[in-house]
């Protein structure tokens, strides 16, 4: 659901970004000469083969590291450690386990929201938006894996980020739960439509059912190889997509490009 073109200066533009890094006495290139425009409001999955340099560019994106090569601006500015219009959600839920559930969200907002009543109702939303709305004083070592990645879905988004970095949020999950949580991770991006996602995922049906585009990345150096279009329709559901022939048609796609 693309809002503005990123030349405008409010999406994600990557030029000729190269990156590499030490291993012992290595050099191990890690990136070359990506290029890449995600405009505001887009939901874009990178996919490739482990090692192609997919968590590096998001790293990069997320401010979390300095680009060697290369210019990468969002909304017209260089990425950041710590800046405020955007979030990470990492592999792991990363949650306090001595912070409650709604206690976990409420760290993050706090940063932006000074009322603790106005905070208090955002993180009662948020807890019912992921089914959670009877757990919000549970401590993440009583909740299952699925349950403190809903928790940290709902922290990630409790934030309001115009730019949402996702890094292989459901892979320690049951297919069942990331289902479930893919459905919800849809639906909390739908609700803030000028919000721009990046997705990390070595699922290509995963990547097929949330994406607007899906970017596949050659293995190392890492290089953008085919830039996939997911014509299906919005409002999704990941689940009713399963028995759609259009969506196993585009994850067969996308195997092919892998192959390729």
């Amino acid at each position: 659901m693309p809002l503005a073109d990123p030349a405008l200066g409010g999406g994600i533009r990557v030029r000729k970004l190269s990156h590499d890094y030490q291993r012992d006495e290595q050099r191990i290139e890690a990136l070359s000469d990506v290029n890449l425009d995600i405009p505001v409001g887009e939901f874009v999955a990178l996919v490739g083969t482990s090692g192609c340099g997919k968590t590096t560019l998001l790293d990069i994106l997320s401010g979390l590291l300095e680009s060697l090569q290369g210019e990468v601006l969002l909304a017209g500015e260089p990425p950041s450690a710590g800046r405020p219009d955007t979030a990470r959600m990492f592999a792991r839920d990363a949650l306090m386990p001595w912070r409650t559930a709604a206690q976990n969200i409420d760290f993050a907002l706090a940063t932006r929201v000074q009322d603790t009543d106005q905070r208090a109702q955002r993180i009662q939303q948020l807890l019912d938006a992921v089914g959670l709305e009877e757990f919000a004083d549970a401590y993440p070592g009583q909740l299952s894996q699925g349950m403190r990645q809903r928790v940290a879905l709902a922290r990630t988004f409790s934030l309001q980020s115009k730019f949402v970095m996702l890094d292989e949020p459901f892979g320690a999950v049951d297919a069942m739960t990331k289902i479930s949580l893919q459905d919800q991770l849809v639906e909390l991006w739908e609700q803030t439509p000028s919000t721009t996602v990046v997705l990390v995922t070595h699922d290509l049906g995963e990547a097929v059912a949330l994406s607007d585009r899906v970017i596949v990345m050659s293995p190392r150096p890492g290089r953008i190889v085919a830039d996939v279009p997911i014509d299906l329709p919005r409002p999704r559901s990941v689940k009713a997509l399963q028995s759609v022939s259009e969506f196993h048609k585009l994850v067969a796609q996308l195997w092919d490009e892998l192959g390729a």
